[in-house]
């Protein structure tokens, strides 16, 4: 494998739902949900491994119940800081009229038993989640099959909440009420009609009879799971929409909490290693010299892996200091690029000989070409998106112990069976013999749906034959990482005489996931024709927080910016023209615009800006406002609204879209990864800058709960309108377009 090529997917997955919760009992290691703990059941072997401790009763394969009447839910996917773990406890714990201050999260195993193919089927095929009951086993059978062939235990595409919360968690929660209930019924001998469940103790008021949860999970374990568990309405819900408090906060606040970084293996004395990837995609080391190295205090071992060189040694520190002393040459890189210019050159390049018509359709609605041309006026732009780096406060990070033909992993990832299936191949395991533990992760934004480190770190203990955590230093995470795609986009508009969009073609080089980023949907435009070019990039790809969204909605929404100052259109109104079979969006615009005292005069030198976007299930309208009196951008407030169906967590919701914009603020005003001779220039934070708090604008947040049956995310979609709002400011300020990120490079 070449350092800078990511190795193969270990597959891709997403899945389950009400009547696979009810009534899928999956052999074969797969999901096993609510099913009775009795001999030769699947979920019997669950027990041993979630609800070891004394007095601990698992009711399904989500939840359990101890002695104390303390509420765990076994939580799929990971918390990387997004909330996701509270989230889907407190989805569960509603439907369950559980107690809150009696609830806790365990992270699911990585062992294969907890696949949830709800996630899959959110991605690849979303309208297949409320398919009527008599569908689900079809579905749920043939979701099922995927995620397992895809080690579909995946946290990405703000899929928890909307996926698993919806179509696992609030299911399990609430078939465990009515076996909890059942089972109080058969032993009070009263009709469960008349048991009633709250703050998780069960009651049946005619005999004053009460009792905690805990009382019946044994007897309740031994009931039939029901299938198609009657859920809450909104106005029923207890939990669900409240700011519940997050269970992951006091651990982080009081420095308990275990992040992969944090891993030792029990028992044993733990090396370091340190590495150094090859700095050019598709070359490795060609010779390398470690004289001055080997005789440096605390080092183990020196390892030329060919694809990068390692260094395992007493600590971090010892390991890192004696790699800083290896020189080493490399081979010839076969790609052309050498400097961003020419990355972009070469998409361009595909651009031209795609043309008016050329590329893969994508969306094609009437007919572009004849409305561009009989358009009353016409207008195009470039569009120029940079490689970025996902730079997360933890970097890479993987400990390994590979001993007597097992392996064991403590790392922080978002796809701990790919990681385990990739480490497997590497080192000529079955899947089997290969044990993968995921902490809390210090952050992914993408970054960690990739396995390369972990494969790393297991080839490094494999070679080694002793413990050892490797660490990726903060230049290597820059430099040696994967990256969000750089791309170029052309787009062409058409307005007829009344200044309407009638008319619009774009052409792009790049197109990952969601299939649909590159569309404006939600947009009445009678004519359309969006077509990718494929083109070579350069670095290799990895999934960047909103994935296509973050650099197509620069494309698309300043571009529709770009059509309303061309028609002398308002950009508000322009927009709210556009979007009569669109109310959730216009009402979306239209809280936005007026939280931010949209069309109110604005001191000299300061602008404002908008734009409207639908990512990953939920709708984003953002306005910003920035002051360029000094002759560079200095964004004031950012106002956002909304509509993410419904927020389950409305400050975990708000905090999210505070995230985003944030996280998307840094990308748009500084984000860069440049090249020189092939290699990423950049190697920290002094020159890969972040967005500081003295530059921060005021955020507020306003959520429109649109659609209770229809939940969107909330870690993705916050990112995609910050940029295009930003641009548009500057240009309401100032005139001045902005067509090429980053903003803050075209005002040095």
């Amino acid at each position: 494998m070449n350092d800078m090529t990511k190795p193969p997917r270990s597959r891709a997955a997403k899945w389950t739902r009400r009547g696979f919760i009810g009534a899928g009992v999956l052999t074969g290691g797969a999901l096993v949900i609510g099913v009775g703990m009795r001999p030769g059941n699947p979920v019997a072997k669950l027990g041993p491994v979630v609800a070891g401790g004394k007095g601990e009763q698992l009711i399904n394969s989500w939840l359990k119940i101890d002695a104390d009447n303390v509420v765990t839910a076994i939580v799929p996917h990971c918390e990387m800081g997004q909330g996701a773990h509270s989230a889907l406890a407190q989805m569960l714990a509603d439907e369950l009229e559980a107690d809150w201050s009696l609830v806790r999260v365990m992270q699911a195993p990585a062992d294969g038993n907890y696949l949830v193919p709800d996630t899959i089927r959110a991605f690849v095929a979303p309208g297949t989640l409320d398919a009527p009951d008599w569908l689900e086993p079809t579905w749920n059978g043939l979701f099922t099959r995927i995620a397992r062939l895809a080690d579909g235990m995946i946290t990405g595409g703000s899929s928890s909440v909307r996926s698993t919360g919806q179509h696992t968690m609030r299911i399990a929660g609430a078939a465990a009420r009515q076996m909890l209930i059942g089972a109080a019924a058969q032993e009070w001998g009263v009709p469960a009609a008349e048991i009633t469940a709250a703050n998780s103790m069960l009651s049946h008021k005619a005999s004053g009879r009460s009792a905690p949860f805990a009382k019946f999970a044994a007897a309740a374990a031994e009931q039939d799971m029901p299938q198609t568990p009657v859920l809450k309405q909104p106005k029923d819900y207890r939990l669900m929409g409240t700011d519940a408090p997050r269970l992951d906060i006091p651990a982080k606040v009081n420095g308990t909490a275990s992040f992969g970084i944090d891993a030792k293996v029990p028992g044993e004395t733990m090396s370091y290693a340190a590495v150094r990837r090859v700095p050019v995609p598709g070359t490795r080391v060609a010779k390398m010299d470690a004289s001055q190295a080997k005789g440096m205090p605390g080092v183990l071992q020196i390892l030329n892996m060919g694809d990068f060189i390692a260094v395992v040694a007493d600590s971090y520190w010892q390991a890192q200091q004696a790699l800083n002393a290896i020189t080493a040459e490399y081979t010839k890189a076969e790609s052309p690029v050498r400097s961003g210019a020419d990355q972009f050159a070469r998409f361009a390049a595909v651009l031209d000989k795609a043309g008016e018509s050329g590329g893969k359709a994508v969306v094609t609605r009437g007919d572009a070409k004849a409305a561009l041309a009989g358009a009353a006026k016409r207008i195009s732009a470039e569009y120029q998106a940079p490689y970025l780096a996902h730079a997360p406060l933890e970097p890479m990070n993987a400990t390994v112990r590979v001993k007597d033909g097992r392996c064991e992993i403590w790392t922080s990832t978002q796809v701990p069976l790919m990681a385990r299936s990739a480490a497997a191949k590497a080192l000529g395991l079955s899947a089997d013999d290969v044990t993968v533990h995921h902490p809390l992760l210090g952050g992914g934004f993408g970054r960690r749906l990739e396995v390369d480190y972990v494969v790393m770190a297991a080839r490094i203990g494999q070679a080694t034959g002793f413990p050892v955590k490797m660490i990726w230093s903060r230049e290597e995470d820059l430099q040696k990482g994967l990256f969000r795609c750089a791309d170029l986009s052309r787009i062409a508009g058409g307005l007829d005489a009344q200044g309407r969009l009638v008319a619009y073609s774009s052409v792009f080089t790049q197109r990952h996931d969601p299939a649909d980023a590159c569309d404006c949907a939600f947009y009445d435009i009678p004519n359309k024709s969006i077509r990718h070019a494929e083109s070579d990039l350069h670095l290799p790809f990895a999934a960047f927080r909103s994935v296509d969204h973050s650099q197509q909605a620069f494309f698309i929404e300043s571009f529709i910016d770009e059509a309303a100052h061309a028609a002398a259109r308002d950009p508000l109104e322009f927009r709210l023209a556009m979007l009569g079979q669109s109310p959730r969006h216009k009402a979306v615009l239209e809280k936005a615009a007026a939280m931010a005292g949209w069309g109110k005069p604005l001191a000299a030198g300061h602008g404002r800006g908008l734009a409207l976007v639908e990512s990953f299930g939920t709708i984003v309208a953002e306005v910003v406002e920035v002051d360029m009196t000094k002759g560079k951008p200095r964004l004031t407030n950012v106002w956002c609204a909304a509509d993410p169906g419904f927020a389950m967590n409305p400050d975990g919701f708000r905090n999210q879209m505070e995230g985003g914009i944030v996280f998307g603020l840094t990308a748009a005003l500084y984000g860069e990864i440049s090249l020189k001779d092939g290699a990423v220039e950049q190697s920290n934070f002094h020159d890969y800058q972040m967005v500081r708090m003295d530059e921060c604008p005021a955020i507020a947040v306003e959520i429109i709960n649109g659609d209770h049956q229809k939940l969107g995310g909330a870690g993705e979609p916050g990112l995609p309108p910050i940029a295009p709002a930003l641009a548009n400011a500057v240009f309401a300020a100032t005139g001045k377009r902005i067509r090429a990120l980053p903003l803050a490079k075209q005002f040095v």
